[in-house]
């Protein structure tokens, strides 16, 4: 079993007034033989030592200074009573300048200033805690405070010669939202308007300035709208659609599903499964749809995709006795 035996280092304390003799008169043998150490003796020798401060209390009565230490307790418990209190009401607000902006120059030296008044009694990071300001923002802060930077946007133009003016700004906008330069992207009016001799800026300078200002370009059509509404029949086998879909089997085969479908009913009329997009497919089906279809003296209008399997031999205009059923002088037209 082990004791580990700590010595403790006794601090030797000396009458001021010996310092102050070997600092002035540079003599150290007198500390050398009161016992004083060499190092403390050269470090009063050369002034290296801290100033004693000292308060002549024992003059003032008793009373009086027991008095004066209530009120300085008075006092603390009423500042930490009030911090609290505003600690408390900045939590319930939610006010946090974690997410804050200051883009005026006058807010942030007014806090900067604060926070150097508080961090003589403070630390720095207890302050910024308290203000919940990070370390990196508030010294960022300080170095533009030395260079009158503080504001978002100094009205200084030195700062940035190249920064584009008001009248600039004016025309980007008057060109940004006119109705004749609607049909230019940004990077085209960009450089239409340096062609022109009006604004010497970049493409990016106007996406900036468009998004900042909140523009609105106009986004009227050129071109009228397409018709959304489609072919409409207003009675059963007036118009036929014929279409063909693919579809992939497990195995990784096709096969093409070919139907006829009434636009009226929105009924399937006829329908096979084939390997392959075949003329005899769809005329197979146009025959079957026919033979069902009711007895009229129109034919129905077939609309159709202009594919092989649609416009060829077998499909056709004027078809003879095997495109056309026998009650029916000639097929549909495709």
């Amino acid at each position: 079993m082990s004791i580990a035996i700590h010595a403790v280092r006794s601090h030797k304390l000396y009458d001021p007034r010996l310092r102050d003799l070997v600092f002035h008169t540079g003599d150290v043998s007198i500390a050398r033989d009161c016992g004083v150490p060499r190092s403390t003796r050269s470090d009063w020798k050369s002034g290296r030592f801290r100033e004693v401060v000292t308060l002549d209390v024992f003059d003032r009565e008793k009373g009086e200074l027991q008095a004066e230490v209530l009120k300085l307790r008075r006092q603390l418990r009423c500042c930490r009573a009030l911090l609290g209190l505003l600690v408390a009401v900045l939590r319930v607000c939610g006010f946090k300048l974690e997410g804050r902006r200051l883009p005026e120059g006058k807010q942030k030296d007014l806090l900067l200033k604060t926070i150097g008044r508080a961090a003589k009694s403070l630390p720095l990071k207890t302050v910024l805690t308290v203000v919940g300001l990070s370390a990196a923002r508030y010294h960022s802060w300080r170095r533009a405070q030395v260079k009158c930077e503080l504001d978002d946007r100094p009205s200084c133009p030195k700062t940035q010669p190249t920064r584009v003016c008001a009248d600039e700004v004016q025309t980007i906008h008057d060109m940004a939202t006119s109705e004749d330069y609607r049909h230019l992207p940004i990077s085209r009016l960009a450089l239409f308007a340096q062609r022109l001799g009006k604004v010497f800026a970049s493409a990016a300078t106007w996406g900036k300035l468009i998004r900042e200002h909140g523009w609105r370009r106009p986004r009227q059509r050129v071109y009228p709208a397409k018709a959304k509404v489609g072919v409409r029949a207003e009675k059963p086998d007036e118009y036929w659609h014929v279409d063909a879909s693919i579809i992939k089997l497990l195995d990784g085969t096709k096969v093409y599903i070919h139907a006829v479908i009434d636009n009226f009913s929105r009924k399937v009329l006829s329908w096979r499964v084939a390997e392959r997009l075949a003329p005899e497919t769809t005329r197979a089906i146009l025959l079957e749809a026919l033979n069902n279809a009711k007895a009229s003296d129109n034919l129905p209008q077939v609309v159709m995709e202009s594919g092989v399997e649609n416009i060829n031999g077998e499909v056709s205009l004027s078809g003879g006795e095997e495109t056309s059923p026998p009650r029916r002088e000639r097929s549909s037209p495709c």
